[in-house]
């Protein structure tokens, strides 16, 4: 394979997460792909999952403390009628298969508590570190899970089909959840409430942030562009990232002195509207660092790339 050597051009490539794969296998194969060590993700998705999967490549990969809070667009299938230890299909079952019907306003009403901000707690098969240790791995070993809950916002939980089968309900929802949101649990509690038991069936992210999966391409797609050498059409340019973040233009004596540490101005005509952060840009386009607002029109250089 013919990789092309990203170090020179940072940025994101949207990747859609193939089932069965890791968020690190895919980075891994990203590096191979790209020629390049410097390649880090901005948040994990199950083995299970699929879909969105942004990776920051070169000097990108400092942005990713900007990213730790993104909302998630999801969209899932819960089966209904039995329940598993992980609150998946990849779980072993913790109750007997029954059979069940129900209908759209029935399981409606057991989502309403997953709406709202609330305080959630994980799955014990889940990465939640225990003493430095993943949480699955003291579940799988029968060990005690001592979890805490955590706050989350679900946005928007809305049911998009119910289909009532021999072999038991499913509903497919979409989800618009903050970070930190597990739709394993979302699906487990309906299932407590309904008193049959559910899992999550299915999971496929379709937004991460601004990161939507119409722009994700499939590690096939990723593949053909690096062999032919044009793996760089995939790359959202860094200067494109984080557009909450106003934009300013500098010159290149004003650019040596942000990468020296140095305060900078920017222009009191252009309205920041009150902006905590500015991305500074030079001559050509390309994003040098991120300012923090210290006074009126005066930013201090917090990352510089």
């Amino acid at each position: 394979m013919v990789s092309v050597n990203l170090n020179v051009v940072d940025g994101v490539i949207i990747v859609d997460k193939p089932r069965d794969w890791t968020s690190h296998d895919v980075v891994n194969k990203m590096r191979r792909f790209a020629g390049t060590r410097k390649v880090g993700h901005l948040g994990t998705l199950d083995p299970s999952a699929t879909g969105v999967l942004p990776l920051v490549i070169g000097r990108a990969t400092r942005l990713a403390q900007f990213y730790t809070r993104n909302d998630k667009i999801y969209e899932g299938t819960i089966h209904f009628g039995n329940s598993t230890d992980s609150y998946d299909a990849d779980g072993v079952a913790t109750s007997p298969e029954i059979a069940v019907t129900l209908d759209r306003a029935v399981i409606d009403a057991a989502l309403d508590r997953s709406r709202g901000e609330f305080d959630q707690m994980p799955p014990p098969v889940s990465a939640k570190k225990i003493g430095g240790r993943p949480a699955y791995e003291l579940a799988r070993k029968q060990q005690p899970v001592d979890l805490k809950a955590v706050t989350i916002n679900v946005y928007e939980l809305s049911i998009l089909t119910v289909v009532n089968e021999c072999d038991g309900c499913e509903a497919t929802v979409r989800v618009h959840c903050s970070a930190g949101t597990y739709l394993r649990s979302i699906a487990h509690d309906a299932g407590q409430v309904l008193g049959c038991g559910a899992y999550l069936k299915n999971l496929r992210r379709i937004a991460s942030g601004d990161f939507k999966i119409e722009s994700a391409r499939t590690l096939e797609q990723l593949a053909a562009l690096s062999e032919e050498g044009r793996l760089v059409e995939a790359l959202v340019p860094a200067a494109q990232l984080l557009p909450e973040f106003p934009a300013e233009m500098v010159d290149a004596t004003t650019a040596g002195q942000i990468r020296n540490g140095r305060d900078f101005r920017v222009s009191p005509f252009r309205p920041l509207s009150g902006s905590r952060f500015v991305k500074a840009l030079n001559s050509e386009g390309d994003l040098i660092a991120i300012g923090e607002a210290r006074l009126p029109h005066l930013y201090h250089p917090v990352l510089v790339l």
